[in-house]
C-alpha cells in the first residue's frame, strides 16, 4: 500500500495507476490526513479494505466543474461538511461572522459555504444525477432528523431531504461506511441499502422497517413546541446501540425518514486498527505556502485514548454522535503512536494531550454497558454517581506513567476535559490528583464547572456546586504539599436555559469571593441535537416537560455575560443595568461585597464628554 496522501488530482490518480476512484470524498475542511479529522479516518478505513478513495477538499461551490476534477466515482460520492458544523464554524453565538477558520489554509474564513453538506450534494446532483451520495460527519449526524436550527430560528427538515443524498451515516462511521461500500460493490442498489446500523435513509413506505417507533409528523412538530420536545426526547433515549429501535419520521403520506439503531461500539483491537492506519499525520503540502492549517497545531502531537462519554451534559451533542459507551485504545497502540511522534523532526518533547471527549474515562461505566448498553432513562454520573459506576483511574495512570518514561519525552500534558465529579468520587483520588499536579499540569488546570447555581447545574446535567468545591479544595491541598503554585481555570457559561439575572448575579458573587476574573466566557450556543437546545427552543425540559426560563433577548444575554466579567470597565453599564433590574443595587457601592462602584448615569457622562469636545 502506498504511503502518501490520497489523490487530489488526476495526476495523483495516474501516479497510482488508477483510472477511476471507487469513492470521491468531498469535504468542507482543508485536506488534513490525521486521525483527529473524521474524513481522514473514513478514507483510510476504506483504503484499508481495498477501496480507492480520492479527495476533493473545499471545492468552489459556485462552479460545477470543481466537483468533476477526479471524475465520476465507481461506487459513490462521500460528503462531509468537515470537523465542525459549518454554521458553528462560520458564526459566533451572536450570529456574527467569525474572523478565522482554523480548518482552512492560513485560517482564512470563507473557503466553504454555509450548510456545506447540502450545497456540495446539490452541486454533485447537478452534474452526476445518478451517482449515489453518502453523507456523514458532525453536520449530517446532528441534523439527521428534523431539528431546531438556531441560525434560521426554525425547525428544519432532515438534512437527508435538503441535501438530496441517498444515505446518511451517523456517529463514528467506520462500521457503517464499510458495510455500505460492500453492499454497493456487490451490486445492491443504493435505495435498497436499508439494513445497515448507524444509517438513515428515505423510504416511500415502511415495509423495510421492523418494529419501528413512529415519531410525530414533521408538520406537527413544526406547529407544536410541546410535540417537538416529546419527539426529541424519544430520539434522545434511542441513542444506544443495544436498546435503540428504528425511528420513523413521517413527512408526507409516501415520504419517510428512517433511522436505523446506532452501530455497535468498536472493540479495543478494532479501535487500535483504526488508529494504526497509513495517516500522513499532517496537512497536504499544497497548503504550506499559504501558512498551513491552524487546527493541526495542537492536535499533531496529541494522543487520542478514548471515544464516547457517559458524562451526559445537556449542552453536549456527544450522546447523539459518539454515544455513551466508552471505547478505548490499548496501551500498546498509544505507546506505538507516541514512539512515532518522537521521531518527527518537529517534535520538541511535549505531548500536548492524552485524552478524548473526557480524558479520565478509560472503560465503560459499568459491566452491563459492555453487553446490554447504557440505561435508557438514567445517567451514570448525574445527579449522583450510579451505585454500579466503576470509578477507577489506575489504568489511565499506568498509561500516563509509561508515556512519561519514553525517551525524549519532557512532559505529558492532559488538556482534554477532566471529569472532576468522577475523579473526586474515586476512593483513591489522592493518588491520581497528586500525579496530575506533579506531572501533567502546566501551571493551570482547565475544568468545566459551567456554573455555580444548583438550579442551572441541574438543567445542564452537571453535579452540584459542592462537588466542584470539594475538588478545588483537594487540588489546592495537594499542590501545597508538592510546593507548587498551580491554579484552576474554570470554563463558565452564561445564559444557559434556566439562568435568570438572579443566577447570573449569584455566579458574579461567587467569582468576587474567589477573587477570580475569567478572561473567557462562553455564551450558551444552541447547536443542533442537544437537550439544552431543545430547552432553548421549546422552553420545556424534554426529560420532565416542565417549563424552563430561557434568556433570548440580546440585551439580557449581554448582561448575563457581563456579570461574569463585572470587573471589565467596558461592562460597567450592563452590570449596572442588570443589578438594577434584579433589585440588587446593594451590590453597587463601596463595600467589599459590592461588584461595582456608583457613577453618575451614562447619559450625564455622555453629555459631559460632548461639552469637553466642544
Amino acid at each position: 500500500m502506498i504511503k502518501d496522501f490520497l489523490p487530489i488530482s488526476r495526476k495523483d490518480m495516474k501516479a497510482r495507476g488508477w483510472e477511476q476512484c471507487d469513492f470521491v470524498y468531498v469535504i468542507g475542511d482543508a485536506y488534513v490526513d490525521h486521525h483527529s479529522f473524521g474524513p481522514a479516518i473514513i478514507s483510510r478505513v476504506l483504503e484499508s479494505f481495498g477501496y480507492k478513495v480520492g479527495i476533493i477538499s473545499q471545492p468552489n461551490w459556485k462552479e460545477s466543474e470543481s466537483i468533476t476534477i477526479l471524475g465520476k466515482p465507481k461506487l459513490a460520492f462521500l460528503v462531509s461538511g468537515g470537523n465542525m458544523d459549518t454554521m458553528v464554524n462560520h458564526y459566533t453565538v451572536s450570529k456574527k461572522l467569525r474572523k478565522t477558520d482554523a480548518y482552512s489554509e492560513g485560517g482564512i474564513i470563507g473557503k466553504r459555504p454555509d450548510r456545506a453538506t447540502i450545497v456540495y450534494c446539490n452541486l454533485i446532483r447537478q452534474t452526476y444525477k445518478d451517482s449515489p451520495i453518502i453523507i456523514g460527519g458532525i453536520e449530517a449526524s446532528l441534523r439527521r432528523m428534523a431539528h431546531y436550527d438556531y441560525w434560521s430560528d426554525r425547525v428544519k427538515r432532515s438534512i437527508l431531504l435538503d441535501s438530496q443524498a441517498d444515505i446518511l451515516s451517523y456517529g463514528m462511521g467506520e462500521r457503517s461506511i464499510v458495510e455500505i461500500a460492500e453492499a454497493l460493490e456487490s451490486g445492491i442498489g443504493v435505495k435498497d441499502i436499508t439494513f445497515i446500523e448507524g444509517t438513515v435513509y428515505k423510504a416511500k413506505d415502511l415495509s423495510s422497517v421492523y418494529e419501528p417507533v413512529i415519531l410525530p409528523k414533521y408538520k406537527e412538530i413544526v406547529g407544536s413546541k410541546k410535540l417537538y420536545a416529546e419527539s426529541f426526547y424519544i430520539q434522545y433515549t434511542n441513542t444506544d446501540p443495544y436498546s435503540g429501535r428504528p425511528l420513523v419520521e413521517p413527512y408526507k403520506d409516501n415520504e419517510y425518514i428512517i433511522q436505523n439503531p446506532p452501530s455497535k461500539p468498536l472493540t479495543t483491537p478494532e479501535l487500535d486498527r483504526v488508529y494504526s492506519l497509513n495517516y500522513m499525520r499532517d496537512y497536504h503540502p499544497i497548503y504550506k505556502k499559504g501558512g498551513g492549517i491552524p487546527a493541526i497545531e495542537e492536535l499533531k502531537f496529541s494522543l487520542v485514548n478514548n471515544r464516547g462519554c457517559f458524562g451526559g451534559c445537556s449542552f453536549c451533542a456527544l450522546t447523539f454522535h459518539q454515544g455513551r459507551i466508552i471505547q478505548t485504545r490499548s496501551h500498546e497502540s498509544i505507546l506505538d503512536e507516541a514512539n512515532n511522534l518522537i521521531l518527527d523532526p518537529e517534535f520538541k518533547g511535549y505531548i500536548n494531550d492524552v485524552g478524548g471527549p473526557t480524558a479520565n474515562f478509560r472503560k465503560p461505566a459499568c459491566e452491563k454497558q459492555e453487553t446490554e448498553g447504557a440505561c435508557i432513562n438514567k445517567q451514570c454520573l448525574f445527579p449522583k454517581p450510579c451505585k454500579n459506576l466503576r470509578i477507577d483511574h489506575s489504568d489511565y495512570l499506568s498509561l500516563l506513567t509509561k508515556l512519561r518514561k519514553l525517551p525524549n519525552i519532557k512532559k505529558v500534558f492532559i488538556r482534554s476535559g477532566i471529569r472532576f465529579d468522577y475523579l473526586i468520587n474515586d476512593k483513591d483520588n489522592d493518588i491520581f490528583i497528586k500525579e496530575l499536579c506533579e506531572h501533567h499540569v502546566s501551571g493551570q488546570l482547565k475544568l468545566a464547572p459551567e456554573h455555580i447555581s444548583n438550579k442551572v447545574l441541574k438543567l445542564m446535567g452537571k453535579p452540584e456546586n459542592s462537588v466542584y468545591q470539594k475538588f478545588i479544595d483537594k487540588y489546592k491541598k495537594i499542590n501545597q504539599k508538592l510546593g507548587k503554585k498551580q491554579f484552576i481555570v474554570p470554563y463558565l457559561m452564561s445564559s444557559h436555559p434556566g439562568s435568570t439575572l438572579k443566577e447570573a448575579i449569584e455566579l458574579a458573587e461567587y467569582l468576587r469571593d474567589l477573587g477570580y476574573v475569567p478572561e473567557q466566557v462562553q455564551d450558551f450556543y444552541p447547536t443542533p441535537s442537544t437537550l439544552s437546545t431543545c430547552m432553548y427552543y421549546t422552553g420545556l425540559d424534554p426529560r420532565t416537560m416542565k417549563e424552563v426560563y430561557v434568556s433570548k433577548s440580546r440585551n439580557e444575554k449581554a448582561m448575563q455575560r457581563a456579570l461574569i466579567q463585572y470587573r471589565n470597565p467596558k461592562n460597567y453599564w450592563l452590570v449596572h443595568e442588570a443589578l438594577t433590574l434584579a433589585g440588587r443595587t446593594d451590590l453597587i457601592g463601596y463595600d467589599k461585597k459590592c461588584l461595582i462602584r456608583p457613577r453618575i448615569n451614562r447619559k450625564d457622562t455622555i453629555n459631559k464628554n460632548n461639552k469637553r469636545r466642544k
